[in-house]
């Protein structure tokens, strides 16, 4: 026995070692840098020096990992990036600590382009000591770091409950209590789509510097970063009344948003957002089914993004599923193919890949960007719920072999520490804030004015529950002011087109003159009955 502890004891003295040396080379390694800006070395020899001694350490550890073996270490998943080709998927962590420079497959004109655009794009991109993103073009507007604390404790609900009856049905028609919604609106969430808006403002400035092909890869990055707020989000968002609006003016972001809910039977929401030099809109369905242990969410509607020199993009959202409702942890993912279809030089295709049962590297998404003659000119891959990564050029199909050269699109951001259980983000804290002065200028349709909803975000549970069965019986009213002609107030269709935005919103809003827009959130009167029954 003492000769097996004299073993390893030695071999816990070798480890000790081991990680003394590699504590003196980072320490090399970081002096190496501070010379490096100094000296004006070439930061892509810095780089491959650090990723040399990463990899070192690597190979010290892995002789001493008792957690894994090394064929589990080496195994990546693979799965099809087109009908021709395919990626290794890998941890975009692992392998980008920190963004690079650049890619070397970028051309002579395209660096020059990044160079000249320099300035515009890191004002556009500065972040915060938290990590989050902030544009100094914009006035600062300080707005709310943490929900209300809540007034009553929660009463936990069985879901099973509540839903097993409803097995292979469209659960928007399933009346759930208030403890399954967090305390926003649809036409709230819609706005979170646009939280990493200065992603458009980038491709704005790459397209106005004549780079077409940066401009779509930011906007491919847009359209991922959409889903990054959905990680962790377990409650359902608050069914809008037929005819409910909500507004989002954001100056620190240079953009103003507007949505509607112009359909109850089917539940259609539309919107439009202004921002710096483009113009964002859509009109939005949700085809749902339950099938015992998950939900599927397919969305139905086309996203559509208009710069000011005439170019255009469209894409479709993919599917969204729900797991683990009865039993284990619940969580969602996002998975399918989102085509970004634009109206001149460039298209991009994306493949968000389906999370598996035994998924150690889940939520992943690769693809590429092709121009007019379909051949692959840039590469892109990460995890929607994290960052995205590009390299120029086709490409040997193995991102990981050319993880070096790639360059950061966008990283979320950080997430904030006064979490609930709604685990919303900082920038969905905000949308349902009543800042100073703000309630006498909005509508009475805002959602920000809806009683369910502001008694939930203040934890008055009891409240919000007889609050949203009185306005569910408005919401079936709805059906019958819809079949005897209601319009949207906001948005028009164009025959079987998608709704527009009509303008004259935030005019009205700045004469505060909201004729036409009835008081949807009040009291169900006996005028209002005896109105719908005799239509």
């Amino acid at each position: 026995m003492l000769s097996e502890f004299s073993g390893v004891q030695g071999q816990f003295q070798l480890l000790c070692d081991e990680r003394s040396n590699l504590l003196d080379t980072l320490r090399q390694l970081e002096a190496a840098n501070i010379e490096a800006e100094g000296s004006g070395i070439n930061d892509g020899e810095y780089q491959l020096l650090k990723h040399e001694y990463r990899n070192l350490a690597r190979q010290k550890y892995s002789e001493w990992s008792t957690t894994e073996s090394s064929d589990d270490v080496e195994k990546q998943e693979l799965e099809e990036a087109s009908d021709e080709e395919e990626l290794h998927f890998f941890d975009t962590n692992e392998y980008f600590h920190e963004p690079t420079l650049g890619s070397e497959s970028i051309d002579i004109d395209q660096m020059d382009d990044c160079m000249r655009l320099g300035k515009q794009t890191n004002n556009v991109c500065k972040s915060d000591a938290k990590g989050d993103v902030i544009d100094p073009r914009f006035p600062h507007f300080e707005r709310r770091k943490k929900l209300p604390d809540p007034i009553e404790k929660e009463k936990g609900v069985s879901l099973w409950s509540m839903i097993k009856d409803n097995i292979g049905k469209d659960l928007t028609r399933v009346c759930l209590p208030v403890y399954f919604n967090e305390p926003i609106s649809s036409l709230q969430k819609c706005f979170e789509d646009l939280e990493y808006s200065h992603l458009l403002d980038q491709a704005y400035e790459h397209g106005k510097a004549g780079n077409s092909l940066m401009r779509i890869l930011y906007v491919a990055a847009f359209a991922v970063s959409g889903y990054a707020s959905s990680e962790g989000r377990h409650c359902k968002p608050f069914n809008p009344l037929l005819g409910e609006t909500y507004e989002a003016d954001y100056p620190e972001q240079g953009i103003r948003f507007f949505s509607e809910k112009v359909s109850h039977h089917p539940t259609v929401i539309a919107c439009h957002c202004e921002g710096k030099g483009w113009k964002f809109w859509c009109d939005t369905n949700l085809k749902s089914k339950f099938w015992g242990r998950s939900i599927q969410l397919d969305p139905v509607g086309t996203l559509n993004l208009e710069f000011d020199d005439g170019e255009t993009f469209q894409w479709s959202k993919v599917t969204t599923s729900i797991y683990n409702l009865i039993l284990g942890n619940i969580y969602c993912d996002h998975h399918g193919m989102m085509h970004i279809r634009g109206n001149r030089d460039y298209s991009c295709k994306l493949k968000f890949k389906e999370q598996s049962i035994l998924d150690r590297n889940p939520h992943q998404v690769h693809g590429f960007v092709e121009d007019a003659m379909g051949k692959k000119v840039s590469q892109l891959f990460g995890k929607w719920d994290d960052s995205m990564h590009f390299v120029n050029g086709e490409g040997s199909g193995n991102a990981k072999d050319r993880s070096e050269e790639a360059s950061l699109l966008w990283k979320r951001n950080t997430i904030p520490p006064n979490l609930t259980r709604y685990n919303l983000t900082s920038f969905a804290i905000t949308l349902n804030e009543m800042t100073p002065g703000l309630k006498e200028k909005l509508p009475p349709t805002d959602s920000r004015l809806r009683p369910d909803q502001r008694h939930l975000e203040n934890g008055e549970f009891d409240k919000a529950n007889s609050e949203k069965l009185r306005l569910e019986m408005r919401q079936r009213m709805s059906r019958k002011l819809q079949e005897h002609g209601w319009e949207p107030r906001w948005f028009q269709r164009d025959g079987e087109g998608p709704f527009r935005y009509t303008g004259g919103y935030w005019e009205a809003r700045e004469q505060g003159k909201w004729d036409g827009c009835p008081d949807i959130f009040g009291e169900i009167t006996q005028d209002l009955i005896n109105s719908l029954e005799g239509s």
